[in-house]
Parts: C-alpha cells; structure tokens; sequence
C-alpha cells in the first residue's frame, strides 16, 4: 500500500473531518518541544548576537531530527505488526499533517463575525490566525488580513506538506511541520528572536522556496474553476510575486490578489512597530468580507489541484522506474 494511497485518503478525510479540537494533536507536542528547548538552549548559551543565534542554531536539529525519528518509528514498528496497520497509521498521520479543513474554518468564523457586523470579534478570530497586531484594525484591514493568511497558509498547511509527504512519507511531512511550526514560533524580526529564530526563519525560506512557487502555480491554475479572474491572477503573479521581504510568502497572495481583483499586503503593525510592505495587486475594487470566502475556494481548488497533480506524477514515476 503507497503513500499515495495514504495521502488521498488523509486529505478526504482532512476535508471532511478537519482537525478534532478535542483530540490532541502532534503539532502540539511540536510546539511544546521548541517551548523545552527555547527555554533551556536560551539559558545556556551567551545573551549576545552570537550566543543566542548559535542557540537558535542547534534548536533546529533538537527539533526536526525527533520529528522525523518518532513517526518513522512508529511507522516501522506498525510494518512489522501487518502492512495494512502501518498504511492506516500513515493515513492518520497525513490527515493531521493536512491543514484545509481548519483554515478555511478559521478564515469563516472571521467572516460570519464580518457579516455581523461583529467588528470585535473579527478582530479577535483574525488575531488566532495571524502575527500582526490586531486590536485597531478596520474591517478592510481585518477582510484583508483573513484573506492573505488564507492565500499564503494554503502553501503551508496543503500544498507544501503534500510535496514533502510524496518526497518522504509522513515521517518528512512532520519534519516539514517542524520547520514551519519553528518559524512562526522563534522566526520573527523582533528584539526577542532577531538572532534566535534567524536560521530557524531561513530554513523555513528554503524548505518552502519551491513549493510556494508550486502554490502560486496552482492558484493560477485554480482561479477559473474558482469563478475568479485567472488572467489577473497569472499577471499580477508575474509582476508581484516577489514583492514581499520573504522569498516565498507572496507567491500565492500575488495570484489570490490578482484572481479576486483587489489589493493586498501593505504596511502593518507587528509588535507595535509599524513594518512597510509593497502592497500586491491593483484596487480594482474595494475588498469585501465574501471575498474571505472566495478566497476559501481558490485554496481548496488548488490543493485539490494539487494533490491530484502531485499523486499522479508520483505514481507514474514509481511507475516508471
């Protein structure tokens, strides 16, 4: 049994089912991890540039290693139990590695509060979906910020997790999770992680440098079926696509930008310092709560697009040689 098949049937069932809130999840024992070794690697080596990025230098191993080591493990020891038992634990472990279902839950609970005119309370869902501060942001700030964590959480939550989970098994797709989980935990710009968190933060650039380039793709690719504009998702990709600090994080908020016909992006507030960005798109039109759900649509297009693409090409390579 393939990690193709695993990999279909995690992603169906990750459609459908999301991420149980009452189950615990290995995402979290990721995150208490970095928390141990934050804690510890931070009192140990030197507070100055040098110790604390050599700190955050051996995070990144104590971290990853385990994660690829403990599924493999169980992997392997559910191999020698019966082949089904290791294909249906893989199952498991791709579905909890897939993240559609929750984001797009998350980006609605954003917009029912939008609808309802609940300014405060679209202010305080977008806050557990996003880095920037929150507390004065206008609707349009508030829209925009659910629909670019939409755009660019697709690539991390689908569709660079499928890559790696083809390339590896589950066991890569959890090192994958891994390095992102150590990003947006450690890998700010601020005065409590800017030499912490610099080598987790580049990892994460080039663990994602092609698959958020994929993303993009695809989300061009998507546009049509979405009902969107994929001639403007494809021209503003072109144009845009680097328009941001990080390598990676515009390649899909470029596409969503152009497909939906708004702008995205801009200055923003993280930590209560003003950071100026290049805006992505032309303002065809003022943006609206429902492209919130548009944008939902053109993520689920493309990581569908994706995961047949991606499980295609695998199975004929496997195939083929």
């Amino acid at each position: 049994m393939s990690i193709v098949g695993a990999v279909l049937l995690g992603f169906l069932i990750d459609c459908v089912l999301g991420d149980p809130e009452r189950l615990w999840h290995p995402i979290c024992g990721i995150g208490s991890m970095i928390s141990f070794w934050k804690k510890h690697l931070r009192a140990w080596f030197p507070d100055t540039p040098r110790g604390q990025f050599w700190a955050g230098v051996l995070l990144w191993p104590l971290v990853v290693v385990p994660s690829w080591f403990i599924p493999f493990a169980l992997l392997y020891i559910a191999g020698l139990i019966h082949p089904v038992a290791r294909f249906a634990l893989e199952t498991v472990f791709c579905w909890q590695i897939f993240a559609a279902k929750s984001l797009k839950v998350a980006a609605l609970r954003v917009y029912h509060a939008l609808k309802a005119q609940d300014l405060s309370g679209a202010r305080k869902y977008v806050s557990w979906i996003v880095g920037r501060d929150t507390a004065e942001l206008t609707a349009e700030q508030v829209t925009k910020a659910a629909v670019e964590t939409v755009a660019e959480n697709a690539s991390d939550g689908v569709i660079a997790p499928l890559c790696f989970l083809l390339l590896g098994g589950a066991p890569l797709g959890f090192a994958y999770k891994a390095v992102n989980t150590l990003d947006s935990m450690v890998g700010y710009k601020n005065d409590e992680f800017l030499y912490f968190g610099r080598f987790s933060a580049k990892m994460d650039d080039v663990w994602n440098f092609i698959p958020a380039r994929l993303s993009g793709l695809l989300f061009v690719l998507g546009a049509k079926p979405a009902g969107l504009d994929a001639h403007g998702a494809w021209c503003c990709f072109r144009r845009d696509r680097l328009r941001h600090a990080s390598p990676n994080s515009a390649q899909t908020e470029s596409a969503c930008a152009g497909a939906l016909g708004v702008q995205l992006a801009g200055n923003a507030y993280y930590f209560g310092k003003l950071y100026e960005k290049p805006t992505l798109g032309d303002a065809r039109r003022p943006i609206e709560p429902e492209d919130i759900v548009r944008t939902n649509r053109l993520m689920m297009w493309a990581s569908v697009l994706a995961v047949i693409l991606l499980c295609a090409l695998r199975a004929a390579l496997v195939t083929i040689f």
